[in-house]
């Protein structure tokens, strides 16, 4: 779920891999699609153990929790450690990881339900959406900051270019995330993040989610 210290708003563009092998249909609330995905998982514990997720609940390590960037909060997910073949199923409660390449960020206690300690290979699966969500809407992350004035200087050099660039301000994890965009597709996201000037930096195709 975290970026060790502040996303450089500088650099090279540089697109997140995620391995699709079969799409939510974004139109269809009733949880009966299949998403499928490849690579790496890591895990959070502490300081973050006690603070409030991205969904408003309270972060508890020993949970069976799971952060994503996208997948609706309330879906479970089933995650398969690749190297001993261990799976688990965890409920997506927050958003992350805001790291390159990674794709869910679990408990600690999911974590040793897979048995690593660090990052794993995984393949994860949806098991069930929830019953109800709020409409599909994607934005672009294209930085986490720990300092206000930072972020609010990022913010201000992107509203040139992209007027609707807003910062989020997160409780949990004391950062303010900056992004851009509100479509109502992740593909047409994608496409946001391809466009955004090179010196955006890492960025990430995130859901919007009411406190966005």
């Amino acid at each position: 779920m975290k970026s060790n210290g502040v996303l450089a708003f500088a650099g090279a563009l540089s697109m997140v891999s995620i391995v699709l092998v079969s799409a939510c249909n974004k139109g269809n609330h009733a949880g009966t699609d299949r998403h499928l995905e490849s690579g790496v998982a890591s895990w959070y514990g502490h300081p973050y153990h006690g603070r409030r997720t991205a969904s408003g609940e309270v972060y508890d390590m020993e949970a069976m929790t799971a952060a994503h960037r996208t997948l609706p909060f309330g879906t479970v997910i089933r995650v398969v450690n690749v190297s001993n073949s261990r799976q688990t199923e965890v409920r997506i409660n927050d958003r992350g990881p805001f790291v390159k390449n990674r794709i869910v960020d679990l408990s600690h206690a999911g974590a040793q339900k897979l048995g690593f300690t660090g990052t794993a290979s995984v393949t994860l699966e949806v098991v069930r959406f929830p019953k109800t969500r709020a409409l599909d809407l994607f934005a672009v992350q294209v930085g986490v900051f720990q300092n206000r004035v930072e972020a609010e200087a990022a913010r201000v050099a992107l509203a040139g270019s992209h007027s609707d660039a807003r910062l989020i301000a997160r409780e949990g994890d004391q950062s303010w995330r900056l992004l851009v965009g509100m479509e109502n597709s992740e593909q047409s996201a994608q496409d946001l993040a391809k466009r955004l000037n090179p010196e955006a930096g890492e960025v990430f195709v995130v859901r919007v989610d009411s406190e966005n």
